[in-house]
This record gives structure tokens, sequence and C-alpha cells, in this order.
């Protein structure tokens, strides 16, 4: 017994002394990939789909220890295409989460790269428009761009290019309008397209109250990193709808805040940051270099 454990600690340390900086590096990487997959698939459908995965390959571990011939056989041809089969299976989430990816190194482009007091505007015309159509019980898509570009969803649509203001939303969404029964996207500050069609959302939880516009909210905020609003038609509801989740139940106050601190604190910050690395005090190299700039200038002058 005690030559095995001696044996264990020899093999232990001789691997942990092999250990180099880029295995470090290599097992770093792994543990964080892992990480954001598991956070990405924990709350969406493909987690259900995943255990199932994990029941199969524990059914073949089984299989091929207790020498299950015909059990191993369908599950050899199961793994041999089960490549294929995630990617077919996990389509959807796997989209999704690429896009995820993707979108992380534009993000400073988005809203919160832009001017504060465009913003501002912004939020205060979307607030005061959604306030209004919730008030008339009048059903409403909103869709804010942010770094996932939505040119599909733009094309099934009517371009429009125009002011955000909320009398132009409200007319839009008019029971009478031929696009109200479209979503609104906006994007780059602006309302870009309307009548817009956006893909219903495949999750089976969903309260049965919810109807399309709702359905249909998820669904854009499952496949890209927008921020989508709507207005429920049957009780004037507000809700939104961000990473695949609705909120339910804001009103004027409580989503203009939300909408702030999404699109406007990110560049407040920015700015009063800039601001305060331009007011930071020089230092006494670079103030004597500004002072024998002025000698040279005051020189060249006489």
């Amino acid at each position: 017994m005690a030559e095995a454990l001696q044996n264990m600690y020899t093999y232990l340390s001789s691997q942990i002394k092999s250990i180099g900086v880029t295995d470090v590096v290599d097992i770093l990487i792994v543990a964080v990939v892992m990480y954001y997959i598991f956070r990405f698939v924990q709350d969406r459908r493909a987690s259900k789909l995943a255990v199932g995965l994990v029941l199969l390959f524990i059914l073949y571990l089984i299989s091929d220890l207790l020498s299950l011939n015909t059990i191993k056989f369908i599950m050899d041809n199961i793994f041999q295409v089960g490549l294929i089969a995630v990617i077919i299976v996990f389509q959807p989430e796997m989209r999704s989460m690429l896009e995820s990816f993707g979108g992380q190194t534009k993000r400073l482009k988005s809203f919160s790269a832009k001017e504060s007091k465009s913003n501002v505007k912004m939020v205060e015309e979307i607030c005061r428009a959604a306030d209004d159509l919730s008030a008339d019980c009048t059903g409403a898509l909103i869709v804010m761009q942010r770094s996932t570009p939505l040119g599909d969803y733009i094309n099934s649509g009517t371009i429009v290019n125009a002011d955000i203001s909320s009398i132009l939303l409200r007319n839009i969404f008019f029971n009478k309008s031929p696009l109200h029964d479209g979503a609104v996207i906006i994007r780059d500050g602006r309302i870009h397209a309307a009548g817009c069609f956006l893909p219903l959302t495949m999750k089976t939880e969903i309260m049965k109250e919810l109807g399309t516009r709702h359905r249909a909210a998820i669904g854009a905020s499952e496949n890209s990193d927008a921020l989508v609003i709507v207005v429920s038609e049957e009780t004037g509801t507000i809700s939104v709808a961000s990473d695949g989740k609705l909120r339910r139940g804001f009103t004027r106050h409580s989503l203009e805040k939300y909408l702030t601190n999404v699109f406007v604190e990110p560049s407040v910050k920015k700015t009063k940051s800039k601001k305060k690395n331009e007011q930071q005090p020089k230092s006494k190299d670079e103030t004597e270099s500004d002072q024998d700039t002025q000698k040279e200038t005051k020189g060249d002058v006489k």
C-alpha cells in the first residue's frame, strides 16, 4: 500500500513539475470557454439537449464496461455522426452564441459610443411614445439595434430613415396604419425601418397570455444583442426583451431609467473620463516644455 502511494506521489510530482507556462495558459483558455458555454446554455432550450447527450455518453460507457454488444453497436453508429447531429440539433443556439461572441468586439460602436445628448433625446422620445401607446392600449414592437446587424429583419420591412419622434412612432403603430403589424427597427439613433418581421422564440415555457409580439421580441433578443420594447395591445403593459429574457411591468419612468443605464450612462462615463484625462496636471517636464515653446513663439513674433 505504501509503495502504491509512493508511486502515485512520484507520478503526480513528475506531472506537476512538467507543467509549463503554455500548459497553464491552455488550461485557463479552456476553462474560460467552458464557463461561457455553460452560462450561455444553462438558461436556454439547449440545456435539456445537452443533458440528453451526456446521458447517451454515459450509456455508451456502461455498455462498453458491461460488454453490452447490441447497445454498444448502436452507440458507436450514433457517435460516428455525432458532430453533424450536434451541429443540426444545436444550430439556433450555436448561431446565437457565435453572434454574441462576435458582437463583443463591436460593443463600443453601439449606441453607448455615441454622444450622450443624442442618446438622451432618443430615450426620451421612445419612452414618451411607449407611455402614450400604453395608455391607448395600442400594440407596438420597437427594436433597438446595438452591435449585431439586423439586416435580415430590415429587409423584410419598409425603409423609413427618419429622426426619432414620439409622434412618428405613434403614427406608425396606429391600428389603421399599413405598418402597424410589424416591428420598428432603430439603428444609429434613427428610425431605420418599419413593418419588419421578427423570428418567434422556440421556448415552450412562455406564459399563455403572451401573444405573437412578445414571442417575436424574445426571439429577436435571442438571435442578437438587440433590446426590444413591447407594448401589449390587450393590457397596455410595457415589456422589454433582452438576451432572451422578458421583463414586464415597466412605467415611463422605470423604462427611461432602464434605457438610460444601457444607452446613456456608458457614453457619459466615457466623456467624463476623457475630460478628466485632459484636466490632469502636467508633469514638471511637460510644464518646462510648454514654457520653452511659449518663449520661442514670443521670439518669432518679435
